[in-house]
């Protein structure tokens, strides 16, 4: 756990939280959507408690795997994102039934799946599965976006494609988005701010301020080179864990 993590998002902006497996990212988001207290500090969504807050958030957990074999569309399951904490089976008549399927369909449009949507879930692509769990989160509407790595098992282009559409949701949309990623380097460009933790504790700033050489090799206590390309973007070089691998996931 961390300590001494001072953090302020504005409405609006993009952030990533980043750090090595174990140094609480997830925990953060648990934190930030009401699931966890924490031990010591507070914590406010739009100046309430986050339990108090959850109407405001859309919460995106880590990344669900569909079987090529389920059969449920896509637009069942943002569907489930309207109306899946209902009893019962949603009627498919009436005014609710009516709001709830607008809602989906616009949300659908929103992130650009309507081409796909109807289709059994389990048959879309990574990118395309991605895209319609943003829309479930997004269907009421939320003012913060929350996701637990977003774009993992996702290949670059995936990677960059969905990070452009969560950057599009703050510019034109207004919500407010916070991820924690494990490779920083396909999003970098998109980010207003950055939360990186390691041993314990954290910063927190424009990436220009917390991505340097200096300040990620004192955090890691290892090594870190940040590099400049030639159109200007920053690539973190020699991070203590390979990007690709999640060693709480996979069995040694």
């Amino acid at each position: 756990m961390w300590r001494n993590l001072d953090l302020e998002v504005e409405p609006g902006e993009f952030v990533a939280i980043l750090g090595p497996n174990g140094s609480g990212k997830s925990t953060l988001i648990k934190i930030l959507v009401g699931q966890l207290s924490p031990t010591a500090g507070t914590v406010r969504i739009f100046g309430e408690d986050p339990r108090r807050a959850r109407s405001t958030i859309g919460y995106l957990p880590q990344r669900r795997h569909f079987d090529a074999s389920t059969r449920v569309r896509g637009v069942d399951v943002v569907r489930l994102g309207f109306d899946g904490h209902r009893l019962g089976i949603p009627l498919p008549w009436g005014r609710g039934a009516r709001e709830a399927r607008c809602a989906v369909a616009a949300v659908v449009e929103r992130v650009g799946a309507a081409e796909y949507a109807h289709h059994p879930i389990g048959r879309l692509s990574g990118g395309e599965q991605q895209r319609l769990l943003i829309a479930q989160a997004l269907v009421r509407r939320p003012r913060l976006l929350l996701l637990d790595e977003p774009l993992d098992s996702l290949d670059l282009p995936n990677q960059i494609a969905v990070a452009g559409l969560l950057k599009d949701l703050c510019t034109v949309d207004g919500v407010t988005v916070v991820m924690v990623a494990h490779d920083v380097n396909p999003i970098l460009s998109y980010l207003d701010k950055v939360v990186y933790l390691a041993a314990g504790t954290g910063v927190s700033g424009r990436p220009e301020e917390v991505i340097t050489s200096e300040r990620l090799t004192a955090l890691f206590g290892a090594p870190i080179d940040v590099l400049r390309a030639s159109d200007g973007r920053l690539v973190v070089v020699g991070e203590p864990e390979a990007p690709a691998f999640h060693a709480d996931r996979h069995a040694r």
